[in-house]
């Protein structure tokens, strides 16, 4: 097949899927064969990816960090930080008290310059998600993500219609394009948060980006600062305003000590530009490979 015919080749992958279903596993290996692609393409014109995209949307891009290790991403220079919400319904009226008390305190430190978000990770319903945005109200969170499921489409239409002043983000674990266009055509959310890994590769989520800027919708990638892949398509995207880098390091130690994708950029005061080498700037050394053959 013709390697550069990306978007004829990604439509292939999808399609041979279809006898044993493209959600899941198969879209994983659609991704990891599109970036390949994607890398070689630019490996062949001597470009880096973000440069086959069109060239930069912006300078740098605004990073934002994942963690509950809030001071010592201040720290290290970022301006909007996530939190993993620790208590879900299980845990009953306490729970609620707990959450509100870890955003509160958070709050309280960062002040009102720094943005503030929640991650859910699939653990609530809608009742729950109703409860707890009512109640964190007063602390100005910029979003709340992921709070359902992701197969509940009409959980998802009932918390929009309900908390109409929340600004809603999901979509980390829908698969394909097809869910984003139902969710962007309904407006169930506001900001649609694809994984480059997961959702069928950069074609799957360029496809994406142009849907959700025909609604006025951001897009954001799911963990899209730790990979070179992520940081090329959102340094060309004008429809992706920030990037998310997970802060794994424990305080103290330098991100750089421990930032090992390939050509992966280092996030420095709060902000990114990805490596403008061939394709992605993966440089793998032979011997990396030794062990996969």
């Amino acid at each position: 097949e013709e390697c550069l015919a990306i978007e004829r080749l990604h439509d292939m992958m999808f399609r041979m899927s279809k006898p044993y279903g493209t959600m899941g596993l198969a879209s994983v290996a659609i991704s990891g064969v599109d970036l390949a692609l994607w890398d070689l393409a630019g490996k062949l014109h001597g470009k880096p990816v973000w440069q086959l995209l069109g060239g930069p949307a912006r300078e740098r891009i605004f990073c934002y960090a994942t963690g509950n290790d809030t001071d010592w991403q201040l720290e290290l220079g970022f301006r909007a930080v996530k939190l993993a919400c620790p208590y879900g319904p299980a845990d009953g009226l306490d729970g609620l008290r707990r959450n509100e008390e870890l955003v509160a305190r958070t709050r309280d430190l960062v002040g009102d310059e720094v943005e503030v978000m929640l991650d859910c990770y699939m653990a609530f319903d809608v009742e729950y998600t109703v409860r707890l945005a009512e109640r964190l109200r007063p602390y100005r969170l910029k979003w709340i993500e992921e709070y359902l499921i992701p197969e509940d489409m009409e959980g998802h239409r009932q918390v929009r219609a309900r908390l109409p002043w929340q600004t809603l983000a999901t979509g980390e674990h829908w698969h394909t394009v097809w869910p984003f266009a139902e969710a962007i055509r309904q407006r169930m959310v506001d900001i649609v948060q694809p994984d480059i890994h997961w959702v069928g590769g950069l074609t799957a989520i360029r496809t994406i980006c142009h849907m959700a800027e025909a609604a006025g919708i951001a897009v954001i990638l799911h963990g899209g600062g730790n990979s070179a892949f992520g940081q090329h398509l959102s340094y060309a995207m004008p429809q992706i305003p920030w990037l998310e880098c997970f802060i794994g390091t424990p305080p103290g130690v330098p991100l750089a000590e421990a930032w090992r994708a390939p050509g992966a950029s280092v996030p420095e005061g709060g902000y990114l530009v990805p490596n403008d080498g061939p394709g992605f700037g993966l440089e793998i050394a032979p011997d990396e490979l030794e062990p996969f053959f």
